[in-house]
């Protein structure tokens, strides 16, 4: 009776197994795509995906169209070579329609990126600081204007 009674514990252990391993393969079926791996580890169609999706951004000359002022301020300023987008993000849905207006940038989310001083820098051409130095902790805007930095001064 012993010997019974642990087959058919054998057999549920068993049975639990096989039906943990077609559930496994029936998720992967629907999980992952096709064409995983087709590449390597990469999925093949990522790079149609992503050819498929709408570019969302408008171009410095969109922005030009309106911001004529900002676009005069920044010109004679040292961020002159960087387009509006870099710092404004992307803008194709502002500039077919105004409506929503874009969220301006915090300051020390975007500044900090490019001038806070590390390896790797280019400290000739774009001026870093050391920003907990630097600012003691206040927004850049406090005394810098992003579209002229060192108006102000």
């Amino acid at each position: 009776m012993t010997r019974f009674q642990d087959a058919a514990h054998f057999v549920r252990l068993i049975l639990l197994l096989a039906a943990g391993v077609a559930g496994f393969f029936v998720f992967r079926a629907y999980a992952i795509p096709a064409s995983f791996g087709q590449y390597g580890h990469y999925r093949g169609n990522a790079l149609n995906d992503l050819r498929a999706a709408q570019v969302g951004f408008a171009g410095r000359a969109a922005c030009e169209s309106c911001h004529d002022d900002q676009v005069k301020k920044i010109a004679s300023g040292v961020h002159a070579k960087i387009h509006c987008e870099a710092c404004h993000g992307p803008q194709l849905k502002h500039a077919t329609d105004i409506e929503p207006k874009p969220v301006l940038p915090k300051t020390p989310e975007l500044c900090v990126p490019c001038h806070e001083a590390g390896t790797g820098k280019p400290s000739k051409t774009v001026h870093t600081v050391n920003i907990a130095d630097h600012s003691n902790g206040m927004d850049c805007k406090s005394c810098h204007q992003p579209h002229s930095p060192k108006e102000g001064l």
